[in-house]
């Protein structure tokens, strides 16, 4: 059975006294098997049908029945309680995947959605550490105290993943993912699943290669097992791993919040700094798009005409501004 079928009963809302949307079922069933669409997607989807038809209240009598303006409506509803412009537009992803779907297999004649204007998507830049705080936050593992009650490999297991996420830029979940077999001793790829469902292989580092395989050896791990093993040797969650950096943060002298995802964002910019093309960094990124990995150039740049104000003895640029 699919996990979409566990949607059966919740797609309305989450009251499960509601009566299940089965158009909705059908769809989020197409989207993990046809589209290999993620857990978090599937439910992202479910949610926004929900909340518009939520929205819709006695209106609502058939997604057919639903028009332009009342998603014109809807949308304003939102800019008005100045939701960020990222939220409305994984809202109305959502609705428009869902109208496609109408479209091509449940016989509906015209999309209501298709000449909507969404708000444009702001481009924040993505926050990375320096070289010299990466430096420290990868040293931290093997120079912190352990409480004498953990295990004799958790620092180095630490170290592992640290130098893993650097080494490769992979997502926190394609991370927490990994088996035991995913690198071998004499390999120099790390093998992962990604987003859609999709196999990549990554160059692993020196550096993290040796990490792990100090960590797989004094931790003794199951043969096609976990990977990175919690204290009670069970997978490791990605709430773990968070708590886990945390703790370094918090003794390191690194003056912001970073999030797993951010080393994501520091590879990549390291990479570009180091003179890496755009096509390669997308590749071992997993994005599907070079548009998404184009936000790095952004960074690289920024840092360039920094650089440029501060040496150039004739370059005022009205102080950066």
């Amino acid at each position: 059975m699919c996990r979409a079928a566990w949607y059966n009963g919740r797609v309305m809302g989450d009251d499960p006294a509601e009566q299940p949307d089965v158009v909705v079922v059908r769809f989020l069933a197409f989207m993990e098997a046809e589209k290999n669409a993620s857990p978090r997607t599937l439910e992202a989807y479910r949610r926004s049908l929900g909340q518009f038809r939520g929205w819709m209240g006695e209106r609502f009598a058939a997604w057919e029945d639903c028009a332009t303006g009342d998603f014109r409506a809807w949308l304003y509803e939102a800019l008005e309680q100045e939701l960020k412009p990222a939220t409305i537009r994984l809202r109305f992803a959502a609705l428009r995947s869902f109208y496609l779907y109408l479209m091509r297999r449940e016989g509906l004649a015209s999309n209501p959605l298709e000449t909507l204007a969404l708000p444009k998507a702001r481009h924040s830049l993505p926050v990375h550490l320096n070289i010299s705080q990466m430096e420290e936050l990868l040293a931290l593992p093997l120079n912190t105290p352990v409480d004498k009650k953990s295990p004799a490999w958790l620092p180095l297991r630490d170290a592992a993943i640290l130098e893993l996420f650097y080494s490769c830029g992979m997502r926190l979940s394609e991370l927490v993912s990994l088996n035991e077999d995913a690198l071998q001793a004499d390999a120099d790829c790390v093998r992962v699943l990604g987003k859609g469902r999709k196999v990549r292989l990554i160059p692993v580092g020196d550096y993290a290669r040796e990490a792990i395989e100090r960590y797989r050896e004094l931790a003794g791990l199951e043969p096609r097992g976990p990977l990175f093993i919690s204290r009670l040797r069970r997978r490791m969650t990605g709430r773990s791993i968070q708590l886990m950096l945390d703790k370094y943060l918090r003794i390191s002298s690194i003056p912001f919040h970073i999030s797993p995802h951010k080393l994501r964002h520091t590879f990549a910019t390291h990479m570009l700094d180091a003179g890496a093309d755009l096509r390669s960094v997308q590749e071992l990124l997993g994005h599907a798009s070079l548009s998404t990995t184009q936000i790095y150039t952004h960074v690289t740049k920024a840092r360039l005409k920094e650089a440029y104000l501060k040496a150039h003895p004739r370059a005022d640029w009205n102080q950066g501004e």
